[in-house]
């Protein structure tokens, strides 16, 4: 069996990611499978927004259970997936995804202050 050259430098880059990196790529996906949801809604491609929804699901399922409850703010960030979650959820039930505008906005802002509060960090040493 061939290998993929892509997928093969999918595989190390993602290997290869600091833990920032990671973040900031699970926040991205996330981000990409809401709008790819919207965009089949608009095309009435049912299966394809149920695939999205799941895959979200996914990342923010994988994102909770990677916090580290020793600090604080972790507290706050379970409370905000499990609110993602329900949201993607009851879209998902509904086929109505005119909650999700609101959750994109959220978690590009919690995306956006992660990356400043890490880039802010490595200046700091």
């Amino acid at each position: 069996m061939k290998s993929n050259p892509y997928q093969a430098y999918q595989q190390k880059s993602i290997m290869t990611m600091t833990q920032s990196e990671m973040l900031t790529a699970l926040y991205d996906g996330l981000i990409k499978q809401l709008h790819i949801a919207k965009i089949a809604q608009k095309s009435n491609q049912i299966s394809e927004v149920n695939q999205s929804l799941q895959k979200s699901q996914a990342i923010l399922i994988h994102l909770k259970q990677t916090l580290d409850m020793k600090y604080d703010i972790s507290e706050n960030l379970v409370a905000l997936y499990d609110y993602f979650l329900q949201v993607i959820v009851q879209a998902n039930i509904k086929k109505d995804l005119s909650q999700l505008d609101e959750i994109v906005e959220m978690i590009s802002e919690l995306r956006d202050t992660y990356t400043q509060a890490d880039r802010d960090l490595r200046l700091a040493k």
